[in-house]
């Protein structure tokens, strides 16, 4: 079972009919019995940081949250809820994350390095740049084009958890993969059979 963690985010219907499409026995909930007894959990989210965790925080999710990964439950961040597992964002005035993994969230500069501009927020395909072996990209070619809808981007510390990445006015770290915990700043259940494939290599973990 697919437990998809409740914590009024945006595109939870969306996610659990990718993981209904895919076969998946799921549940949406923030009761914290259902979560623990899921074989994967999955935080998605759309909206803004500081919100997001003053629900997780008033929902009482944050401990449970922190319980799937010390008991190695597979669990996958998605968007926002990627953004949300790490310390901080620039987005809610330096509001603290789960700080289940090191980093921050930062502001996708408007303009590169060659001071070419580029639109705020990032929407639409965008291709990946791989790095190593990540799980959930079995099976996939590198230069696949996913689906991003984001104006903040993870700036991961430890270079060594990401496994992918792409390239929007500047390098952005698209995917991240540490133990039981993974994490993609671009929508899968949006991104057609290269996102269906990436939610079937989550369930296969």
């Amino acid at each position: 079972m697919v437990a998809i963690i409740d914590y009024d985010a945006g595109n939870i219907k969306s996610v659990e009919k990718a993981f209904d499409y895919l076969g998946a026995k799921t549940v949406i909930t923030r009761d914290a019995i259902e979560i623990m007894k899921a074989d994967h959990v999955v935080l998605p989210g759309v909206g803004a940081f500081g919100d997001a965790m003053r629900k997780i925080n008033e929902y009482g999710l944050k401990s449970t949250i922190m319980e799937i990964v010390d008991k190695e439950i597979p669990f996958l961040g998605i968007c926002l809820g990627q953004q949300l597992l790490f310390d901080s964002s620039e987005e809610s005035g330096g509001a603290s994350g789960l700080g289940i993994l090191r980093g921050e969230i930062v502001s996708i500069p408007s303009v590169d390095a060659d001071n070419n501009k580029y639109k705020i927020p990032q929407i639409g395909w965008n291709s990946l740049n791989f790095h190593g072996q990540g799980r959930l990209f079995k099976g996939i070619d590198e230069g696949a084009f996913v689906y991003f809808v984001h104006s903040y981007y993870l700036k991961a510390a430890d270079r060594n958890i990401v496994t992918a990445t792409t390239d929007y006015s500047v390098t952005i770290d698209a995917s991240v993969e540490s133990g039981n915990v993974f994490a993609c700043q671009f929508h899968p259940e949006k991104s057609a059979d290269v996102g269906m494939q990436i939610l079937k290599n989550f369930l296969s973990v």
